[in-house]
């Protein structure tokens, strides 16, 4: 705080006295030619600041000389720019508010942030953020900026946003100031240029002179191309030209390489993993090519990058991918227009407090609600409605691309939305469907999912900005419904080995009829067909009872007529549609034909859904397999990818992939044979799959368990009351060690008739989850592969169990389970009301010495628990 009773200055009193004074709270924009013109500005002020008693802080983070010494009595802070522009932001406003109140600040050269970030805008948004909240601690700051340097809408949200803004120019050996802007302060003469001489700033009011002065200054025409051109687009033209000069033989590669390495930073990847392959399958000339597809600017994403390295390094492999795979013209969102938008809608700062492990959940909501209800500014409107004119009323979809999204380790899964815009209507009702998707997006980053998500990963201080991939929904028209004919998952590895027959190399299909929806969000009531690529015709269902209940019923499709996404029975769907090969993707079910036949009934629906010619008649696994095995030779990963398929009308057909990932696979071999007696008190369940995940032997501490008899006969509100209990008991810091949870149906479901309704996030510290085929007739497991929820048992390295009572060999010991003390009562006295329905079971509470062992092996399908008294 100031130690004497002195009023803010500049340090100059003739500029004090043009300024009509400083006031607290002012942000001073000098405008130069260049970085000289500044500092003689900055000297005065310190001085002056110091001689105030003032804290001065000076923020170095240019490549221009050092303003300030490093003995000038100012605290000098160094930033470097290249770790982002979140943490970077982030870690300014952490100074100044330790700084407190009345400080003074020195920043370098805003420029160069430009010039660091390859971005107008992200400079904008910095200052944007930055600026209101040095005004509200009452400081005094100095910035400079280029002049014609930049974007002009980046220069107009630098003007609308500081108090004072102001031209330098040096002429003939001198320096003219010229206000353009003095907040809340005004004279006849202030907006006039003025000369500095000695300690007086003149003003200049010939008009001769001012003409002089201005014409020996670079002025670009008023409204002139020269304006809207930004950083950003400066080194596309650059590498443009390059391009064009190498093709005549008058660039050097050097050059064109430079910039080849500039511009992946720049818009596609700075992962180094991803770096690499990027380098490996890219060219120059594709860089130029997403240029053309995207809006805004920055990084595109890792949902976007994952599609577009896929695919090149199909092409690059073998020339059959480039009539095999289905054009893509999608368009990118820069997650720079993310950022925009949160800094335009009042929403950065709020979003700032999810960096924080304590409080990452604080305001959430409060951010999520300010982002739905935002609005985007004019010059990204006007990109959007460009957008959409181009695809006319074709669907499409808003996809989130985030930085941290589809890299290496962090699937991101599930987490963050995907919109589907049926894109009917007017333009102005289109664009208004547009947006909402792109809020809905955007919005989903603040969901407690992805924030869980990412405080479990230790992703919370890592720079995460939202990009978008908006892609043309494939598929066809069929009346007033539009889909593809099939899409699906595909995984490199196949975690889910349910028979020796198996080869986990070979990869794994998840197959849906319609939109993918189906094939990578949880099924309720229904399922997809599984298909191990080396062996196609071998499900993992046993018995064709099995086979029936577990074929898919339901179809995603889009409906044009209601400009929404729809679910429909898939007699509906195909019903009276003679153009659509139906036999490629169902079978006749001969069984259902003959009974109908033997009771008179001749509306029956025949048709199963099997992909039974797809995968026997057609090309399509060994091409899908053959996909895969390249994609993960060339990561050296596994990967997972999703795609749809349709047969044209020359009965040839097209694969469209969509996204490519990496898939996280763990698996080990610390795992010892179970013992080869067990007592039959001892065995508490054996089962011969489902089992994905590690080979391994865990000891379990604390095991939950949800009673079916009880949970089955339960009201829909008990249910619920019960999946947020386990969630409860799963979070317990005092059951420290390896936790067990075992339940009727399906975990993760959102109909409680079909299982426990729980998150992800809810059981997360599980080691072990176990799905029992008891609670109603025709009840099964479902570990919905491809799925989300799947993705986050592979990546967090959790044990997958299927429990079968009653098939053969298969051992579930209720006895134990449902006779073992419970400690629900002690642990949680006040929900001692669900003691029925929910047992807790530690076995040292048991007996001394007494411990639970779980014992899996996916590669063998099989697993045992049991009890055993520590020797």
């Amino acid at each position: 705080m100031s130690t004497v009773n002195l009023p803010p200055s500049t340090g100059l009193s003739g500029l004090d006295n043009l300024l009509k004074g400083l006031q607290l709270g002012d942000n001073i924009v000098l405008q130069v030619d260049s970085i000289d013109d500044y500092a003689p500005f900055v000297k005065p002020y310190c001085e002056r600041a110091l001689l105030e008693g003032r804290k001065i802080l000076y923020f170095r983070f240019a490549h221009h000389e050092q303003l300030l010494a490093d003995d000038c009595g100012a605290e000098i802070i160094r930033l470097d720019p290249q770790i982002g522009f979140e943490s970077f932001a982030a870690e300014i406003h952490r100074k100044i508010g330790e700084a407190g109140r009345g400080a003074y600040y020195v920043f370098d050269c805003l420029s160069d942030l430009a010039a660091d970030w390859y971005s107008d805008l992200m400079l904008g948004n910095f200052f944007m953020v930055t600026c209101p909240y040095l005004y509200e601690l009452d400081t005094i700051t100095y910035f400079a900026l280029l002049r014609h340097r930049h974007w002009s809408e980046t220069v107009a949200s630098i003007r609308d946003t500081t108090q004072l803004l102001i031209d330098v120019h040096r002429h003939r050996g001198s320096l003219y100031v010229h206000p353009l802007k003095v907040w809340k302060r005004d004279s006849p003469t202030m907006y006039f240029p003025h000369v500095w001489v000695e300690d007086e700033f003149r003003t200049v009011t010939e008009s001769a002179t001012i003409a002089d002065l201005f014409a020996s200054t670079s002025q670009p025409e008023v409204g002139s191309a020269a304006r809207d051109i930004d950083m950003w687009n400066r080194v596309f033209f650059q590498a443009q030209d390059a391009l064009a000069r190498q093709a005549r033989g008058e660039a050097l590669f050097l050059e064109t390489d430079e910039l080849f390495e500039r511009l992946l930073r720049m818009m596609v990847t700075r992962d180094a993993r991803l770096l690499k392959l990027a380098k490996r399958y890219l060219k120059l000339s594709d860089l130029l090519g997403i240029r053309k597809r995207m809006l805004g600017t920055g990084l595109i994403g890792g949902k976007s990058v994952g599609m577009i390295l896929a695919r090149a390094i199909l092409n690059d492999r073998d020339d059959k991918w480039k009539s095999l795979l289905e054009t893509h013209d999608s368009f990118y969102i820069g997650c720079d227009v993310f950022y925009t938008y949160l800094v335009r809608n009042n929403c950065w700062r709020l979003r700032q407090q999810q960096r924080d492990p304590e409080k990452y959940l604080e305001n959430a909501a409060e951010v999520r609600e300010r982002i739905l209800a935002g609005s985007f500014p004019g010059f990204i409107r006007r990109q959007f409605i460009e957008m959409l004119e181009y695809f006319g009323q074709a669907p499409i979809v808003v996809r989130s691309s985030s930085l941290l999204e589809d890299a290496f380790g962090n699937a991101f899964a599930g987490k963050y939305e995907s919109i589907f815009c049926v894109n009917q209507g007017t333009p102005e009702e289109r664009l208004e469907a547009f947006e909402n998707a792109v809020r809905r997006v955007f919005a989903s980053t603040m969901g407690e999912e992805a924030l869980h998500y990412r405080a479990r990963r230790g992703l919370l201080q890592q720079d995460e900005q939202m990009a978008l991939l908006v892609q043309r929904v494939s598929g066809a028209m069929y009346d007033e419904l539009f889909f593809p004919q099939a899409a699906g998952v595909g995984l490199s590895f196949n975690p889910y080995v349910w028979s020796e027959q198996i080869d986990p190399n070979a990869g794994l299909l998840r197959l849906v009829f319609g939109l993918g929806t189906r094939a990578v969000n949880s099924l309720e009531g229904d399922y997809t067909r599984i298909v191990a690529l080396n062996a196609p015709m071998h499900r993992p269902e046993v018995t064709l009872h099995e086979q029936r209940v577990c074929s898919q019923k339901h179809v995603d499709v889009l409906n044009l007529k209601s400009n929404q996404i729809d679910s429909r029975w898939f007699e509906e769907v195909v019903d009276e549609k003679p153009r659509f090969p139906l036999e490629i993707f169902a079978t006749r079910d001969e069984k259902l034909i003959r009974r109908s036949r033997e009771t008179g009934q001749s509306d029956v629906f025949p048709w199963l859904l099997t992909f039974e010619k797809l995968l026997t008649d057609t090309s399509f696994a060994g091409e899908m397999r053959d996909l895969l095995q390249t994609l993960s030779g060339a990561y050296e990963h596994p990967v997972d990818v999703e795609f749809t398929v349709n047969f044209l009308d020359d009965n040839a057909y097209r694969v469209n992939l969509v996204q490519c990932r990496p898939f996280k696979v763990k698996g080990g071999s610390c795992v010892v044979d179970p013992p080869e007696a067990i007592e039959d008190e001892n065995l508490i369940l054996r089962t011969k799959g489902p089992v994905i995940g590690p080979v391994c032997q865990y000891v379990i501490d604390r095991l939950i368990y949800v009673v079916p008899s009880v949970y089955a006969h339960m009201p829909e509100r008990d249910r619920y009351s019960v999946a947020r209990l386990v969630g409860r008991l799963a979070h317990l810091k005092e059951g420290n060690g390896n936790l067990m949870i075992i339940g009727p149906g399906r975990w993760g479901t959102t109909i409680p008739s079909l299982g426990v309704p729980v998150s992800y996030a809810e059981i997360s510290p599980a080691a072990v989850v176990c799905e029992i085929a008891e609670m109603h007739a025709d009840l099964i497991p479902d570990v919905s592969l491809g799925t989300h929820f799947f993705n986050e048992i592979v990546e967090n390295d959790t044990l997958y169990l299927a429990v079968f009572p009653d098939r053969e060999d298969v051992v579930f010991n209720r006895k134990f389970l449902e006779g073992a003390p419970n400690l629900l009562k002690r642990i949680l006295p006040d929900h001692g009301q669900w003691q029925e329905a929910v047992r807790v079971i530690e076995p040292a509470k048991i007996r001394e010495g007494l411990k639970l062992y779980v014992n899996a092996n996916a590669q063998k399908q099989r697993a045992v628990c049991y009890l055993a008294t520590e020797e």
